[in-house]
């Protein structure tokens, strides 16, 4: 089914209120740059959203080494303001010198140390939580089995504290390893533990052959999360990527997992651009009604 976008945006609205709010919406925290982590809050949950999904170098510089007091304090801004703690994402690049696949290995032993240590905080900023392994710089290089000796030792560590790592597959000019979700699957059978997951995010589908809206029910058990973007990392709406055939296959396939909005670019700003995201998601998930 092919919609319009001009036909989107002229949905009735007897029909919009009508037809329920079938996906669960996110976005990422660094839509609102320059704000206090409250304000961040304030501002997803005033823009549409239900759950917030946060880059850590958005909490603090060394953001492991925050104290309970504060993780504790962070959950309760984040409950306060009505949303859900869906996880973490864009990690690793503070502090800086992390490299998962580094050839030193106690570059490496460092780095996945550090992880280990993301992983407690994502448990104390809410349950049920995922982090999201993009981290293209911090994993380029060194190959598939560093990461993935890596990925083995962190599983259980996040699977004791409820946590799911989602390896996200990355376009091949962000990173030399796992560029597809046929990967992506390849290395969590190898590894085998339900802790490891992983997602689509239709700005680094570049180098899939398929059509991505069949990729979701095809991958749809290994499959926990969405990030949503225009290929050029634009807001949803803004270009021409085709969301309402992907949201249709996302529909029919039962998807019952985060969509999270990721931007790169928040021109004109950043509450403008999570509103017209939300919105233009919402009106495509009614139109499929």
């Amino acid at each position: 089914m092919t919609i319009a976008r001009r036909e989107v945006f002229l949905l009735p609205a007897a029909l919009r209120a009508a037809s329920g709010d079938a996906f669960r919406l996110a976005i990422c925290s660094e839509t609102f740059p320059g704000m206090k982590f409250a304000e961040i809050c304030a501002a997803a949950k005033r823009t549409g959203y239900a759950g917030l999904e946060t880059d850590p170098s958005n909490l603090d510089a060394d953001p492991a080494a925050l104290p309970r007091e504060r993780r504790a304090t962070l959950r309760r801004q984040i409950e306060d303001a009505g949303l859900t703690h869906v996880g973490l994402h864009s990690f690793l690049k503070t502090p800086p010198g992390l490299h998962l696949t580094a050839p030193d290995s106690a570059v490496r032993r460092r780095s996945w140390d550090y992880f280990a240590r993301l992983i407690d905080l994502c448990a104390d900023m809410g349950p049920d939580s995922l982090m999201v392994l993009g981290s293209a710089k911090q994993r380029l290089g060194g190959g598939i089995g560093l990461l993935e000796e890596g990925l083995a030792r962190m599983a259980p560590i996040a699977a004791a504290r409820g946590v799911t790592l989602v390896l996200e597959p990355l376009g091949p000019g962000f990173t030399d390893n796992v560029n597809t979700v046929a990967q992506a699957v390849a290395t969590i059978e190898r590894i085998g533990s339900p802790a490891l997951r992983t997602m689509l995010d239709t700005h680094h589908l570049t180098a899939e052959t398929e059509p991505h809206p069949s990729l979701i029910a095809k991958h749809l058990r290994h499959l926990r999360h969405i990030h949503l973007n225009e290929m050029d990392g634009r807001y949803p709406g803004s270009g021409k990527y085709d969301f309402a055939a992907f949201l249709a296959a996302a529909k029919k396939a039962r998807y019952t997992g985060w969509l999270s909005v990721e931007l790169f670019d928040f021109q004109p700003d950043g509450e403008t651009v999570a509103r017209l995201s939300h919105n233009f998601v919402r009106q495509i998930e009614r139109q499929l009604a």
